[in-house]
């Protein structure tokens, strides 16, 4: 039996439901949520319930990272052939394929039970994979976008082999209509910047709340180092926006930048590698896999890219990378969400010519690369603060209640 604690007219015990349990934090949606968990933790009461797909996830490690942050964490495991069984049921009752994926019969009597064991004040969801499971509680609920499914998959399936078009047009279909279904289901909505509201599918997308994500500027801060790369690129390197642009930097953008500097040594860092991306290894491309301490990679770096092309959001890579005074050259794609200003905070290109011109106008120019570099890292301070972002989502809570 829980029994309440008594809270004040400035707090809210708030029931968060997470797709995947948010550590390590080699993922956006799983960094977004560990710091918005933290950030809310400070004047909030945190009742984690974290679905579980990862059969070897250190799930104590992952405790006593939030532990300090909740007053209740619950990690809820999705076996593999309740997945699959989900998946083929969702494909006859035209639910989008992951949200199938990610439920969960068992989990949902778990969910319904801890939200009448602590009777939150709100229920905060991240994703639109997490909406089955309380879309018939009237608890006060808001649904975190994040990033918009259904553009992301449009924009894969043109770069796809045949063979699965039609199932990422199938879900791209399911995925547009789920986002706007979902819309009515929720109190609040909230997304991650203001181009990705501009493509939720529905007339009254202005409503939704723009939280951006921020970067922890104390952990990622400008440090000395031996300068061991030229360039940078690092994410979750099974996610295929990633595994795209690491295709995309390492076949076309490195063999025109080596025609005027031979030698230029790229670094690829980051979790999980897809063995399109471990492929990519040679004698100027060094792919490294998960690193303990991702600073050491940033560190390590002269110039960092993130040659986005397909995928959606704001890119957390960029905001690392400029808050340690790493200059940074991205795509219109990727700026869109992070609206730095080109030649001045940031450097942007969107062929293979452009990018690999900025890349070595970079490495040649010391002043040029000061001036990136550090008007980089004045604009990441301005702009991104998990602090000030995470506030804004907590006034949202607060208004319902009040």
């Amino acid at each position: 039996m829980i029994f309440a604690t008594q809270l004040n007219a400035e707090q809210m015990r708030i029931f968060v439901l997470l797709s995947r349990i948010p550590y390590p934090l080699e993922k956006g949606d799983k960094l977004r949520a560990f710091h918005q968990i933290k950030a809310l933790s400070k004047n909030n009461e945190i009742i984690l319930c974290a679905l579980n797909p990862k059969r070897n996830l250190d799930k104590q490690k992952a405790f006593r990272a939030l532990q300090p942050y909740c007053r209740s964490i619950n990690f809820l495991d999705l076996p593999w052939y309740g997945r699959a069984w989900n998946m083929l049921r969702s494909f006859f009752i035209g639910l989008p394929f992951q949200c199938g994926y990610f439920y969960n019969s068992k989990a949902a009597r778990r969910v319904s039970q801890l939200v009448s064991e602590y009777k939150p004040d709100h229920i905060y969801c991240q994703l639109v994979r997490t909406a089955e499971y309380v879309k018939n509680l009237t608890i006060p609920k808001t649904i975190d976008y994040q990033d918009v499914f259904s553009h992301g998959m449009k924009r894969r399936i043109g770069k796809s082999p045949f063979y699965q078009r039609p199932f990422m047009k199938t879900e791209y279909k399911r995925l547009q209509a789920y986002e706007e279904k979902v819309f009515g289901i929720f109190d609040h909505k909230t997304i991650i910047s203001l181009p990705d509201r501009e493509l939720i599918p529905h007339p009254q997308r202005e409503k939704i709340h723009v939280i951006p994500n921020g970067v922890d500027h104390a952990f990622f801060s400008p440090r000395p180092g031996e300068k061991k790369y030229d360039l940078l690129f690092t994410g979750n390197m099974a996610y295929p926006p990633n595994v795209d642009a690491a295709g995309f930097l390492a076949r076309e953008i490195l063999p025109i930048v080596w025609q005027k500097r031979p030698g230029t040594k790229l670094a690829i860092a980051g979790a999980s590698p897809d063995r399109k991306v471990t492929a990519l290894k040679g004698e100027n491309i060094t792919v490294s896999g998960w690193v303990d301490d991702i600073r050491d990679a940033y560190a390590a770096a002269r110039v960092f890219i993130a040659p986005m092309r397909i995928g959606t959001g704001l890119q957390n890579k960029l905001l690392e990378a400029m808050s340690m005074n790493i200059p940074a050259i991205t795509t219109p794609l990727a700026n869109d969400a992070l609206q730095a200003k080109d030649e001045e905070e940031v450097l942007i290109g969107s062929t293979a010519e452009e990018l690999a011109d900025k890349i070595v106008r970079l490495l040649d120019d010391a002043g040029l690369h000061q001036k990136i570099a550090s008007k980089g890292l004045a604009f990441v301070r301005k702009n991104y603060s998990w602090e000030e972002a995470t506030e804004k989502l907590n006034r949202i809570f607060l208004a319902q209640i009040n």
